[in-house]
């Protein structure tokens, strides 16, 4: 055993085999830490200023008094901090700290024998028995107390003075050593300086990335830069695109994401509706990137240079408005690269190189990259100077096309190594795939994912799904991005709807996520189908220049700003991981309540799931977990309409007309 506390029994030495035979391992046994991603393998997720829970099982063989700290630094640095963990029940431990610079840090668990405490234990038993101590017991407890000297502060010399001396004359009298263990100054001692024995750290050393708030509270915007104009058929500018601006903000977006804005190929170019047949006027699709103009590092002429981007931007920025970019990688047949780097692509037996294709489309115009190519080495490198191109250019997010077709030890790589250098930097993975690979993008450091909320439209499919995603481990590190709709997704409830259902969905949107999205043309409720059970839209604005009335009539901007605006201004909406359905009878009424955690701001959304019909129900809200009684009266107001209503207990009735409000986003008063 050590004495008094001192050394640390390191990971390699808690367990090991001797001669003998038997497996010897350390005194104190730490299992089940949580959260530790994939045994250590990935980082767990939060965000700058708020608290990072961490959980463990922390247990020994006897009756010895254990106690346990959680360990953090910054992972460049080589101090460590700590902070006590605390005893829940059933040897499960608890501990947190509060990160508070947007870098990554490291954590990890210590736990001790603490003799002093164990003394202090046995001697009240036997104290509170009246049984006064034995030599031997009073010597133990002062041998305790004296190696608390070398520890305390000079504040607390005399303090600890004081109560050796009074252990001395006690001479072992309950009374009085009752009396001194209970004192508050001394159990304050007891506290502040531990005395460790068999001191005792876990086996891992596990990673936190820690962002900026924009990861985990968003509403974002997203349109294609040559369809803010008004002439039809002509691209517009960046210079025009800062003119959106002043009615982007109005609506309370503050992430602006632009599809890819690079010169666009035009061997195969698609023309309207995805067609092969483009004429001289067809733009092509902004994902066929790359011309003889230029590929990934430049801009499209029609939009302007570099510079107008770099305006727009700035322009942006001033507006609380951050720019998201594309990051595609692919290239058309035009691109600088198919010729420069030929080996980068894949290629067919008869030499041809191989188009993208996911069945039964075809994307003639693009080619997409062979990551295992035998110059990858420079291949990784040129794709990762891409992102630090941009960011160069003021860009700090990037939307990522398609991340489920590229290799994902790449991501793991790219994003590590750029967020080591720019840890603002925040990336979002658009990969509408099979649930395990959307995950592992998340692990692999993706700050945002799209998700499947497009397609869940019922009661059982919305909250069984934000269950999955609130309630399992995919919390400390899967971060969703709820999309109403994308120019690849027209989901059939929207096509359907009308103006009940995109008010509808956009509620549920921003108010179950906090990162939301919409593509532009949700806030006029475009929702024509190319045909019938398609998801594409008719006349598609990934191929052909869009102009719009942007204040035509039927919209539903104020509807959107106003939802925004109450998002802003209540931060129980600006966490995800704080949702709780609350009980209701009708299949169409769903009901779920946000707060912060010291209850001062509690949030109560209920929504009609059905575009088409009233439907009305009571729904029990957990009253309790807002610090109410039974039988208090509070104030419901909706932030939507104004109105307000007086509640009492936990089941209260609603109705809900789709013609008028499809929902209720309630503030609770008490």
């Amino acid at each position: 055993m050590e004495e008094l506390g001192k050394g640390i029994i390191e990971p390699e030495k808690q367990m090991k085999q001797d001669e003998s035979g038997i497996r010897r391992v350390a005194a104190i046994v730490i299992e089940k830490v949580y959260p530790e991603i994939n045994g250590g393998t990935f980082a767990a997720k939060c965000i700058a200023g708020d608290k990072f829970f961490v959980w463990a099982d922390i247990f020994k063989d006897g009756h010895n008094i254990i106690r346990g700290s959680l360990r953090y630094r910054r992972k460049k640095s080589t101090a460590w901090k700590e902070t006590p963990m605390r005893l829940l029940e059933n040897d499960r431990w608890e501990g947190f700290f509060i990160p508070k610079e947007n870098v990554r840090y490291l954590y990890t668990i210590e736990a001790w024998i603490d003799p002093l405490r164990s003394w202090i234990q046995d001697a009240k038993k036997k104290c509170l028995a009246n049984l006064k101590l034995e030599d031997a017991d009073l010597l133990e407890g002062l041998k305790w107390v004296k190696a608390l000297e070398p520890k305390v502060k000079k504040r607390d010399k005399e303090s600890l003075k004081k109560y050796f001396q009074q252990m001395e004359l006690s001479q072992g009298a309950p009374e009085e050593i009752l009396r001194i263990v209970e004192e508050p100054v001394f159990q304050k001692l007891v506290e502040s300086y531990p005395v460790k024995q068999e001191t005792t750290r876990y086996h891992r050393t596990l990673e936190l990335i820690v962002d900026r708030k924009r990861a985990e509270f968003s509403a974002w915007y997203e349109f294609f830069p040559r369809s803010q104009g008004k002439r039809k058929q002509v691209s517009s500018t960046f210079k025009q695109c800062i003119q959106r601006l002043p009615d982007i903000k109005k609506m309370g977006f503050n992430v602006i994401y632009l599809p890819p804005i690079h010169p666009i190929g035009t061997t195969n170019r698609k023309g309207p509706n995805n067609t092969l047949t483009a004429d001289k006027r067809s733009p092509g699709s902004p994902w066929a990137i790359g011309s003889f103009e230029g590929g990934h590092k430049s801009v499209h002429p029609d939009l302007g240079a570099i510079e107008d981007f770099e305006n727009f931007v700035q322009a942006a920025n001033d507006y609380g408005i951050e720019v998201a970019i594309d990051f595609a990688i692919q290239c058309s047949p035009d691109h600088p690269y198919v010729k420069q780097h030929p080996d980068w692509f894949y290629h067919l037996p008869d030499g041809s190189m191989r188009y993208a294709e996911n069945p039964p489309k075809k994307y003639e115009d693009i080619y997409p990259i062979d990551f295992h190519c035998k110059d990858e080495i420079a291949l990784w490198k040129e794709l990762r100077s891409i992102i630090l191109f941009w960011i160069e250019k003021g860009v700090k997010i990037f939307r990522v096309d398609n991340p489920h077709t590229k290799p994902l030890p790449f991501w793991e790589w790219l994003i590590d190594n750029v967020q080591t250098k720019f840890p603002e930097v925040l990336f979002l993975s658009e990969a509408f795939t099979r649930p395990k690979v959307m995950r592992y993008l998340a692990k692999a450091g993706f700050t945002q994912s799209y998700t499947y909320f497009t397609w869940r439209n019922s009661k059982w499919e919305l909250q069984t799904y934000l269950e999955e995603l609130t309630q399992s481990e995919m919390k400390e590190y899967f971060r969703p991005n709820f999309w109403a709709n994308t120019p690849d997704i027209l989901p059939r409830i929207l096509q359907v709807g009308g103006k009940p259902a995109f008010k509808m969905r956009y509620v549920l949107a921003a108010t179950l996520a906090s990162n939301c999205g919409i593509y532009s043309g949700y806030e006029f409720c475009e929702n024509v189908p190319l045909r019938e059970n398609s998801e594409e839209y008719l006349n598609s604005e990934k191929y052909e220049i869009k102009v719009r009335d942007w204040n035509a009539p039927g919209n539903i901007k104020d509807f959107i700003a106003r939802v925004n605006r109450i998002r802003s201004q209540n931060p129980a909406l600006h966490h995800f991981k704080n949702i709780r359905f609350c009980h209701s009878h009708n299949d169409n009424i769903l009901c779920y309540a946000k707060k912060t955690e010291d209850n001062s701001n509690i949030i109560v959304v209920v929504v009609n799931l059905d575009p088409f019909r009233v439907h009305e129900d009571t729904v029990s809200l957990p009253i309790w977990d807002f610090g109410l009684e039974h039988w208090q009266t509070y104030q419901v107001r909706d932030l939507l309409t104004g109105e307000k209503y007086y509640w009492k207990g936990s089941s209260n009735y609603v109705r809900l007309d789709p013609r008028n409000e499809p929902a209720h986003i309630f503030e609770l008063r008490k």
